[in-house]
């Protein structure tokens, strides 16, 4: 078998010359395990195209998506957490926020930013998870009610896109008075007869289900979403008994008259446009 015989022993590529696939190039889908390209996944909206799974993604993903050529004023960028209680866990709560920043490059778990929907004003409030687990905390109540302020001035529609695992626990009381703040800010949005949609996203769970993200004139959510109060595993615990197919899933909420419609992300645009010119028009 001279035919096969090795000419040079080895790899004689050196180091230097190698390469290397770019970091974050390749994404697994989290369902599936389907390999995609970024750039692929992200032109379908951050959802495979094998099994519908709608990974999750940030603020400013949505405000790319649902704006009028993706543009829009981002509100109050700057605002930031205090520390009212001065709390300590196995860190400051000073500090654990100032590492999350650093990780995240975000100010907080909310971001806000208006601009065009179709031509219709619209401003939202869009929460992110990988701030502290999209928290609530005081900055998100006031994040969210200068958004409401600014959506009755310039007489736009309002939309939340919720992504929470609750209340701030390192801010208590402050965080649990944020249910009450906003849903009196909708009472006023209600009284100006501007639409507010509620957009309810994986997860979306604790003190957020249970005041403003079920308050919406439109309640919608994305597929597969886990929207409910306390999780499976803790109801189960409590009740002490198996709990239904797909229990806490958008789909089971749908089927129990909990939610309006729910939407592929592909189709996020085009469907609330249609649900402002019920508003509007």
């Amino acid at each position: 078998m001279s035919w096969f015989k090795r000419n040079k022993e080895g790899i004689t590529t050196s180091t230097s010359d190698k390469m290397e696939v770019p970091e974050g190039l390749w994404v697994r889908c989290s369902n599936c395990k389907t390999l995609y390209t970024s750039e692929d996944l992200q032109r379908n909206n951050y959802v495979c195209d094998r099994c519908s799974h709608h990974e999750r993604i940030g603020a400013a993903e949505y405000f790319e998506l649902i704006f009028d050529d993706a543009k829009y004023k981002e509100l109050d960028e700057k605002l930031s957490s205090g520390d009212p209680l001065g709390f300590v866990d196995t860190k400051k709560y000073t500090d654990r926020v100032a590492a999350t920043q650093k990780a995240t490059g975000l100010k907080d778990a909310i971001r806000t930013a208006k601009g065009k929907l179709h031509g219709n004003n619209f401003v939202i409030a869009a929460m992110d998870f990988n701030f502290i687990g999209g928290s609530m905390g005081s900055v998100m109540g006031e994040k969210i009610a200068r958004a409401i302020d600014e959506a009755i001035k310039t007489k736009s529609g309002f939309m939340i896109i919720s992504k929470s695992g609750g209340a701030r626990m390192m801010e208590a009381g402050f965080s649990l008075m944020q249910m009450a703040k906003v849903s009196a800010k909708l009472g006023q949005l209600s009284e100006a007869q501007l639409p507010y949609i509620s957009y309810l996203t994986d997860p979306t769970t604790g003190g957020v289900t249970a005041s403003f993200a079920m308050l919406g004139d439109i309640n919608i959510a994305e597929p597969g979403a886990l929207i409910g109060f306390a999780g499976p595993r803790v109801v189960k615990e409590t009740i002490g008994r198996d709990l239904p197919e797909g229990f806490q899933t958008s789909e089971f909420l749908l089927e129990h008259g909990f939610l309006d419609y729910i939407i592929e992300r592909t189709q996020i645009r085009e469907t609330l446009g249609l649900s402002l010119k019920l508003f509007f028009n």
